[in-house]
């Protein structure tokens, strides 16, 4: 099979997760600037939850443009990532709603569902890559794997913490969206050049 329908989809299901997460987002009943400041940690939960969307719609864009065909096992693991990330418009609400970010099992909860976006989106890699030839891409574009397992264990050090220090561990969910805020150079490199 094409890569065609599977893009299509995953599009439609990343855009309908975006906009439910904007839909969460509710105007302030107040029209004075303390009013809008009261909506505040709501839309900064919305921003990095917007951020980490358009990370994964990238990447998975740029995984798509080097692989040839799926099969059905492709298709089931790129359905398990998106059933990870429909979850973040819940776990964003939870967090933005409670406004001082002080809720461990909010932030706890919000950094177990990247944990298993990441993890989703391992499987799918290794997937691909067991389906194509020894000269597919990205068996050679993966072969570090720094960010993936930095990434891997910052989320894994964030959730305990959110219990003693919510702010530390949002703080990881931060830097772990700036690693991947550029797109791995060496794929999009070679998508480029092909």
């Amino acid at each position: 099979m094409k890569t065609g329908r599977l893009e299509a989809f995953s599009d439609g299901v990343l855009a309908i997760v975006i906009t439910i997460m904007v839909l969460e987002m509710k105007a302030p009943e107040d029209t004075t600037f303390k009013g809008l400041l009261s909506v505040a940690p709501v839309f900064i939960s919305y921003l990095l939850s917007f951020i980490y969307l358009g990370i994964y719609w990238n990447n998975h864009h740029h995984l798509m443009q080097v692989t040839q065909k799926v099969n059905g096992t492709i298709l089931w693991a790129n359905l398990h990532l998106l059933f990870w990330l429909s979850l973040i418009p819940f776990t964003t609400s939870w967090v933005g709603e409670h406004g001082n970010y002080n809720e461990a099992l909010p932030v706890a909860i919000y950094g177990f569902v990247l944990f298993m976006s990441a993890i989703a989106y391992f499987i799918l890699e290794r997937v691909l890559i067991k389906y194509h030839d020894d000269n597919y891409a990205l068996s050679k574009l993966c072969a570090n794997g720094f960010k993936e397992y930095a990434s891997l264990i910052l989320y894994l050090l964030a959730i305990p913490l959110a219990y003693s220090y919510t702010w530390i561990a949002i703080l990881f969910y931060v830097v772990v969206a700036f690693f991947w805020l550029i797109p791995e150079r060496r794929l999009e490199s070679f998508v480029e050049d092909n």
